[in-house]
């Protein structure tokens, strides 16, 4: 390895001359006369009456499935533009004809479907069993199925063209209000103004007096633009209910247990488990509120490191680190790893401008991806490079499937890459040459359980709460603040001293139109890849293989089929959370020795 990584990631590749590609340009033309053409041959289509005439959809299947490959990678490179600078434009522009074009896309999707329902039931049979279409049988039955669920394939065309400027719109506005956030930070007495990306990695700062500083100027920033934030939110839940309305749904959960192939059983299990569980963790919290000579935690201390110093990593020294715990997995993994590096796939650079968060996109035309994040050296950052690495690895598994088989749900997407973050993180305290280093990574450990069975939980009460109150009418900046405080009490247990009202108003998340409710998956996900490592620790190498073929399964099973295949479990029953979560409870208890000497 190089030894000074470029960490800023290299698009030139993909489309050159960024926003004002010609080459780009060209292939939305293409793009949309292709979708318009294939609209109108889906259009002059029916149902077939007999086995032999579903051959005649054999060019329509590759069509289709070519035409998503594309959307794809039109959508991955236009989120790439819009994140690596916030301020350009011809980015949003980019976005905004994207997302008219696959509009119209959609609706052909739609009437497509509609052919697939009117299809009858033995035709369908036999047309599922042929080989050539075996591969993509499930993806198939899976729209039939949903487009029976669903208005007719006018008024759901309907509503996705005016999803455009009302839906996708509200969306693609509360990035313009994100990109005006500035938050006040002092630091070696000089006053400045941060980018919300810029400002979020320094919330759980080693000094307790910037954290408490840098959580009341995060806190006002938001206050500061909650009135617009409110608008969007509530318009968004408003376009969403209706549609939901129209088409006879009544569970605002409907859509994204769907969306993630598992049962109502399996998520109320999931979370009962972690309910019953929570105890052990409030006794974390406070233990650590007393490390830190606390009462108790402040919302901005719950991540906050152990100790007086916080040491920094490297860019360079974090890519080694994860490149060599991969390989101890699986030389695979490593390799993939290796190559984003090389190739330049990685957005990492600590500068203004940018969009927080970070996220791994796909580019199936080109098998290649790309990792956005802001890196400034802290243990938190590197975790969410491997995690962001693991999405990589996934897709790069399922690369060779049939575009319909690649189309995996966010629950297994988090799978892989919280698994890819346990490599690293379990490897490393494992490998602590001290125990005050062992106790500091085992912390930062346990900060990852308390988010996924605490922070995640606190959001899924407040969007769920939220959605109900929504039907009755919109909703104030200071109802959502009172809900989003009364979600965080009850999910923390009370435990903490102080909260973020205007979570609602900082996290992405609630305002992503592609993912409704954009929690619950990561918890799953989490305790899901924490049984499948637990199964890895027990069968060492050999199980490198069969961990891709259960990757390779993802797009083409539900949640509960999967495990039962390829772990041998039942989801809707309690045992497997029950073990997944005693992994996290047992590096609690851990934790709780090694410190019980250092509090009175």
């Amino acid at each position: 390895m190089s030894s000074r990584l470029r960490q800023t990631w290299d698009l030139e590749t993909i489309f050159p001359g960024g926003s004002s590609s010609g080459e780009f340009d060209a292939f939305l033309n293409k793009l949309s006369a292709d979708v318009a053409s294939l609209g109108t041959t889906i259009d002059g289509m029916q149902p077939p009456k007999s086995a032999e005439e579903t051959a005649s959809f054999d060019p329509v299947f590759e069509q289709v499935q070519d035409i998503s490959a594309r959307f794809r990678q039109a959508g991955a490179f236009v989120s790439c533009l819009s994140a690596q600078d916030q301020n350009d434009q011809k980015a949003g522009q980019l976005s905004a004809r994207v997302g008219s074009i696959r509009a119209r896309w959609h609706s052909i999707v739609a009437t497509f479907d509609n052919l697939l329902k009117n299809t009858e039931d033995a035709v369908w049979e036999a047309w599922m069993s042929r080989e050539t279409i075996a591969p993509v049988s499930f993806n198939l039955s899976e729209g039939r199925s949903q487009a029976r669920d669903k208005m007719s394939p006018e008024l759901e065309s309907l509503a996705l063209s005016l999803s455009v400027d009302g839906y996708q719109g509200w969306s693609s506005f509360y990035n313009t209000i994100v990109r005006h956030v500035r938050v006040r930070c002092e630091e070696n007495g000089k006053t400045e103004l941060l980018s919300a990306a810029q400002a979020a990695n320094k919330l759980g700062s080693a000094d307790p007096k910037q954290r408490e500083e840098m959580g009341r100027n995060w806190e006002q920033a938001w206050t500061d633009v909650e009135d617009y934030c409110a608008d969007t939110l509530n318009h968004l839940a408003g376009f969403r209910l209706a549609l939901y309305e129209k088409r006879g749904w009544e569970n605002v959960l409907r859509e994204p247990l769907e969306n993630n192939r598992m049962s109502d059983k399996t998520l109320e299990t999931m979370w009962q488990v972690i309910t019953d569980n929570k105890p052990v963790f409030v006794e974390y919290l406070n233990r650590k509120a007393a490390l830190l000579n606390a009462d108790k935690l402040g919302w901005h201390d719950v991540d906050a490191p152990i100790g007086e110093s916080e040491s920094k990593i490297g860019y360079d020294d974090a890519a080694a680190l994860i490149v060599e715990q991969f390989r101890s997995f699986s030389p695979r993994m490593a390799d993939f790893a290796q190559r984003a590096f090389d190739n330049h796939w990685i957005e990492a650079e600590d500068r203004a401008g940018k969009r927080p968060g970070g996220f791994c996109t796909a580019l199936p035309l080109t098998k290649e991806t790309r990792i956005f994040m802001t890196y400034s050296g802290t243990a938190s950052n590197v975790s969410t490079l491997a995690h962001e690495l693991g999405h990589g690895y996934h897709q790069h598994v399922m690369d060779e499937l049939p575009t319909f088989s690649q189309r995996y749900a966010m629950n297994v997407a988090e799978t892989a890459s919280t698994f890819a973050e346990m490599i690293v993180a379990d490897s490393l305290v494992k490998k602590a040459a001290t125990e005050d280093e062992r106790l500091v990574l085992l912390e930062d450990k346990i900060q990852r359980s308390v988010a996924f069975f605490m922070n995640i939980h606190a959001r899924f009460l407040f969007e769920t709460r939220f959605y109900e109150k929504r039907r009755s009418g919109l909703l104030t900046p200071a109802d959502l603040s009172d809900l989003m405080v009364e979600a965080q009490k009850e999910a923390y247990c009370g435990a903490l001293g102080d909260y973020h009202p205007h979570f609602w108003a900082s996290k992405l998340h609630f305002y992503n139109t592609g993912v409704p409710f954009y929690n619950f998956p990561y918890t799953f996900g989490y305790l899901f890849s924490t049984g499948i490592y637990a199964q890895a620790q027990k069968e060492g190498a050999d199980f490198a293989d069969k961990y891709d073929a259960l990757l390779l399964d993802t797009g083409r099973m539900t949640v509960e089929q999967l495990a039962s295949k390829h772990l041998g479990v039942d989801l809707t029953q309690p045992d497997f959370w029950q073990a997944a979560v005693d992994v996290s409870v047992a590096d609690v208890r851990t934790f709780l020795d090694m410190t019980a000497s250092k509090v009175g």
